[in-house]
């Protein structure tokens, strides 16, 4: 059965807001898909608990489907100039979402970097990259930086980078 409240166009569409963030802290918004939703919410909970930042987790369904709307999009504003201009899926829901964006993903970081141009304000991205020298799954995550400790510690230097955080606490992260 569909689970009650689901955003279901936003599952179709290629993200839609999993968990968001409780607090008045500073805000963030986390992309993840597949398995990296679990280091996500952990991200999430340490990011509320230890360090007052209210971070929204956004499940992404498709980062293909994405950059292909955003794609048929920009294709559609060049052919009709006398029309109103399409937005972008993605660039609607994270231009009403407050604070910096991180994309996090068991692939490629190009793989998140599809929807890059389309994010407001820019996306840092964290992804297995190369080859792991790693002897366990968690240890090849923190070789890669896509665990959640590291989801925590990119968060927090993008908020820092914006003059939203300390970035001495940064370093304590």
């Amino acid at each position: 059965a569909e689970p009650e409240g689901v955003d279901l166009q936003g599952l179709l569409a290629g993200m839609y807001r999993y968990a968001p963030g409780e607090g008045d802290g500073p805000k963030a918004q986390v992309l993840a898909s597949g398995v990296a939703v679990p280091w996500a919410l952990r991200a999430q909970e340490l990011l509320a608990n230890d360090w007052g930042v209210s971070a929204d987790v956004w499940s992404v369904t498709s980062w293909t489907e994405l950059r292909r709307q955003a794609d048929a999009a920009e294709e559609h504003n060049l052919l009709h100039p006398e029309e109103e201009p399409q937005v972008p899926y993605v660039t609607q829901r994270l231009s009403e979402a407050p604070g910096p964006v991180v994309a996090v993903s068991d692939w490629m970081r190009a793989v998140p970097d599809l929807i890059a141009p389309y994010v407001p304000g820019g996306m840092a991205t964290l992804g297995t990259d190369g080859f792991g020298l790693s002897d366990t799954r968690p240890a090849l995550r923190r070789h890669f930086h896509v665990d959640a400790e590291s989801i925590v510690v990119r968060t927090l230097a993008s908020l820092a980078d914006r003059g939203e955080f300390d970035r001495n606490r940064v370093r304590e992260a």
